[in-house]
């Protein structure tokens, strides 16, 4: 028997949506079902446990201006671990966070590398920025050095037509969707509008970020092809912010920009009721804040979404779709336990009662 403390989590363990044991020991730092032998230093947590929370879509090391320094880079860790989200794909980040992954005390990162845009199109300091012919060589580029995943720029404002276009060619995106995926890394992207979507979804690609664009013609494309979506709806809140600073220069793209804001949840709902693999990500890191999962799970809800599936979409089904282990024998013990059982009511998902990584008890 190890000397280390072992955890006894005691109440409701939410093992899946509908897997509900009484108990859980955490020994070593892993999940356990067997209560332990010999154990002499034994902690308590009453309430209701669920495998740590996943954001599907920020950015650690990144702010409004571009890379930060690694302080901030730990204070937008920190803020997620304190909200319950123990598990991030960090959907594009110019800066190097591989120092996180030595630091036990942070949640875990599945890296995309950085963004790859087109040239002039898209946040400044924020992506590659490049031209067609080159995205092959810099998805290789990314995919060697994130985790799995490779983050394009599928659609922005194009200055000349005064409204989002999409970013690349088709051609350039079948090439550059095969070579990732020939290397082992899947492909998303970020696409606000409508018409960059087929061509990426029919070129192969795995997942596209915030989908506003979606439209019932392409809704069965989607969901033939098993393409999931990650809304970020706290994200979308902003358009109409953001149509009104740019009205007077692009006004065909502020109007744009509302009608996909005024649509949002009636597409995403649909998304849903198609079949489509919706997961929540809150597009934190840019111009919001860290520690918004449980918002935007509370987003999916007013969207329509039934809330076991909004639960799901941060936690069992997401850890599977990111390929990361819930609450099994053996894993990692990452843990949230709140006082209420939040099948019932999501919004408990904003008060933590412990959350617990690598089996220690965050204080």
């Amino acid at each position: 028997m190890s000397d280390q403390p072992v955890l006894h989590v005691k109440g409701g363990v939410l093992v899946g949506p509908r897997d509900v044991r009484d108990e859980l020991w955490v020994v070593g730092g892993r999940v356990s079902y067997d209560r332990p032998t010999g154990a002499r230093d034994v902690r308590t947590v009453r309430g209701w446990a669920l495998p740590g929370l996943v954001d599907a879509h920020c950015h650690v090391g990144l702010d409004a201006h571009g890379p930060v320094d690694a302080e901030t880079a730990e204070k937008q860790a920190l803020t997620d671990r304190e909200a319950g989200t123990l598990l991030m794909r960090d959907a594009g980040s110019p800066s190097d966070t591989r120092w996180i992954d030595d630091r036990a005390d942070l949640p875990k990162i599945i890296r995309a590398g950085r963004h790859i845009a087109r040239t002039r199109r898209y946040i400044r300091n924020y992506a590659w920025e490049i031209e067609p012919d080159d995205l092959v060589a810099y998805v290789a580029q990314e995919a060697r050095r994130g985790d799995g995943w490779v983050k394009l720029v599928g659609d922005w404002i194009d200055r000349e037509v005064g409204d989002l276009s999409p970013c690349w060619p088709r051609e350039a995106v079948e090439a550059a969707i095969a070579e990732a995926h020939r290397l082992g890394a899947r492909v998303t992207a970020h696409c606000f509008a409508e018409n960059s979507l087929r061509d990426l979804v029919e070129s192969g690609i795995d997942c596209i970020e915030h989908a506003t664009g979606l439209t019932e013609d392409l809704i069965p494309l989607f969901a033939e092809r098993g393409v999931a979506i990650v809304p970020t709806l706290v994200n979308i809140a902003t358009f109409p912010q953001l149509a009104a600073g740019g009205e007077s220069k692009f006004p065909n793209w502020s109007a744009h920009m509302r009608r996909l804001h005024e649509r949002r949840y009636d597409t995403v709902r649909s998304a849903y009721d198609a079949g489509i693999p919706v997961f929540v990500g809150t597009d934190a890191g840019g111009s919001l804040p860290h520690g918004l999962v449980a918002a935007e799970v509370a987003e999916l809800v007013t969207a329509g979404i039934p809330p076991i599936e909004a639960l799901a979409a941060t936690s069992w089904s997401a850890r599977a779709w990111l390929g990361r282990p819930g609450l099994e024998e053996g894993a990692p013990a990452d843990l949230v336990v709140y006082d209420e059982d939040p099948r019932a009511e999501v919004g408990v998902l904003a008060a933590p009662r412990r959350v617990v990584l690598n089996g220690a008890v965050v204080e």
